[in-house]
């Protein structure tokens, strides 16, 4: 039987543990990430700001675990490790590509069936959830196509796509991903209370800044757009001056709540 703590730690990687921090940042990755993608955000940002953040199952030391079959289902397993574990402090969330969508269900979910109401909701490289595409076909393409729209969008490293066993290990959690980022419609959750600041580079295909924009539709609280240079992966371009920015904000954030 997995005790609370494994099943913590399973879930959340806490590379700097910061005790004294004023507010946590939950960190949730785009499709095919890992927590580790999270790192140099949080070496940069301790010890004033705790990063957490979130391993999925289906990749590196979870490679033997079912991939997730919907945002919700990722959802419904985060919220009570959050509720029990980490909100004794003012929480933050930020989700890049589908990790925007699962941080926007979160929000939602945290709200509703906890009365936690974060900080700050940072929607990175993804369209507002009520936009859809025609186009949001990626997990049913071959393979072939997928590698092509992985090395389009410059996320995965190059190394990766050149090694044949890593590259079979990686692909089916990687296709599971789009097809759970592509089928998410937001059922349960239309609209949060709490601040949303919506990031996106200024060249990205994926997420065009009209869509990008219609986040305001989906919180009552405040709401910003700010537009970086780059592509789909703006972030890793672009990492000291979004880091800076979200140093910034959440310094902020819990003084004026």
């Amino acid at each position: 039987m997995t005790t609370r703590s494994e099943n913590r730690d399973l879930w959340i990687r806490r590379y700097h543990p910061a005790d004294d921090s004023a507010v946590r940042l939950l960190c949730l990755p785009h499709a095919g990430g890992s927590a580790s993608f999270y790192f140099p955000v949080s070496q940069a940002l301790s010890p004033g700001i705790e990063v957490l953040a979130v391993q999925y199952p289906g990749r590196q030391d979870r490679r033997l675990e079912p991939c997730p079959d919907s945002i919700a289902e990722l959802a419904d397993s985060l919220l009570p490790l959050l509720v029990d574990e980490w909100a004794d402090r003012p929480l933050a969330l930020f989700g890049h590509s589908m990790g925007a969508s699962l941080a926007f269900e979160l929000a939602g979910l945290l709200e509703q069936r906890a009365g936690i109401l974060p900080v700050m909701l940072f929607a990175s490289g993804r369209r507002a959830p009520s936009r859809f595409r025609p186009e949001d076909d990626v997990h049913l393409r071959g393979d072939e196509a997928l590698l092509l729209e992985i090395k389009q969008l410059a996320g995965t490293d190059s190394r990766v796509l050149g090694d044949d066993e890593v590259l079979r290990m990686v692909l089916p959690a990687i296709r599971s991903d789009y097809r759970v980022a592509e089928l998410y419609r937001p059922e349960r959750v239309h609209q949060v209370s709490c601040p949303v600041m919506a990031l996106v580079g200024d060249n990205d295909p994926k997420a065009q800044l009209d869509d990008v924009r219609a986040w305001q539709e989906h919180t009552s609280g405040a709401f910003t757009m700010e537009v970086f240079p780059g592509g789909h992966f703006y972030l890793t371009e672009q990492a000291p001056r979004l880091i800076t920015r979200i140093g910034e904000v959440l310094t902020a954030a819990p003084a004026d709540r």
